[in-house]
């Protein structure tokens, strides 16, 4: 039987009730939907779910926003921390944000006592294609981002090492006040980027492909076991025709690539041979259920990566 923490993984699909109307209304941006995502370590991930789920609900009903996380041993790819998204108004997010950092800072005080750093550390998750926007024209805008702020600001490279990996972290360091300072500014420079909200549909996927393979660096996937009983698993799941392409690959190297860090077998339908009532063809995983778990979330990076362009 599954914990309350590790099975109180989301927010009810029911939006929860806003507690407080939006502080401007002068502003579309401010009722834009939008998300933001970021780590945390399992212990952390436990303190803002609270017992039975009581602080997460008393969060979302005191800012209005949802708040989402990976799974219970979900992490980030080269990371053992899970995510935690939130998504809402920008103002709600902020909210959000404000009252999770501030439990933590808290907890991080009490375990230290008078040792505590008061300048402490969050990590953002952002897609790789939505960075150019932060650093802006020769560094000018996340240098202007760190001058306004006070906070440290660093954005990894991108790590080459997990095959579809989209994304890149964003490093703040500073007090709560400096870290939240920086957050608004990069939030509302990502929500005026067209492509950031696509990722918004699928904030966990890699998550679950990734670790239920063990991956290593350098992309080495997990050892598969070959016997009938592991591959007899087959689920059939939808790509836009316009987008088949991409996931092929030139000479078909991505689905051999995806094949083979997965371990399961890729089958793509003729032209022509589309999902019922859909103009998607059809894509056939056979294999482990974890190795179509990792197939498949490959494959959706793989388009929306392209919807990014």
């Amino acid at each position: 039987m599954e914990s309350p923490e590790s099975a109180y993984v989301s927010s009810p699909e029911v939006p929860p009730k806003r507690s407080s109307p939006p502080r401007s209304p002068t502003s579309d941006f401010m009722e834009k939907s939008t998300y933001i995502r970021f780590l945390v370590s399992n212990a952390a991930a436990g303190s803002v779910i609270g017992k039975g789920g009581s602080t997460i609900n008393d969060f979302q009903s005191q800012s209005g926003a949802r708040i989402q996380l990976s799974r219970n041993h979900e992490f980030f790819p080269g990371t053992s921390d899970r995510i935690i998204m939130i998504s809402g108004a920008t103002n709600e997010i902020i909210k959000a944000m404000e009252l999770i950092l501030a439990k933590l800072l808290s907890e991080m005080h009490t375990e230290d006592g008078d040792e505590a750093d008061p300048r402490s550390k969050v990590r953002l998750i952002v897609p790789n294609s939505s960075c150019g926007g932060i650093i802006g024209k020769g560094g000018s805008t996340i240098k202007s981002f760190i001058e306004d702020s006070q906070a440290s600001i660093k954005i990894s490279p991108q790590d080459n090492n997990y095959l579809g990996l989209t994304d890149r972290l964003v490093t703040l360091m500073g007090s709560l006040e400096e870290q939240m300072r920086a957050i608004d500014l990069i939030l509302s420079k990502l929500t005026e980027d067209p492509h950031y909200t696509q990722f918004m549909n699928a904030p966990f996927s890699y998550a679950a492909a990734y670790n239920s393979m063990n991956y290593g660096p350098n992309g080495a996937g997990g050892k598969f076991q070959n016997n009938k009983e592991d591959r007899s698993n087959s689920v059939t799941i939808g790509v836009a025709d316009e987008h088949i392409g991409l996931v092929v690959g030139r000479g078909g190297r991505n689905i051999m690539d995806i094949s083979q860090a997965s371990g399961a077998r890729i089958k793509i339908s003729d032209r022509g041979d589309f999902m019922s009532g859909t103009t998607d063809r059809k894509v056939t995983i056979t294999g482990s259920q974890r190795a179509i778990r990792a197939a498949e979330s490959m494959i959706m990076q793989k388009v929306a990566s392209a919807s990014e362009r």
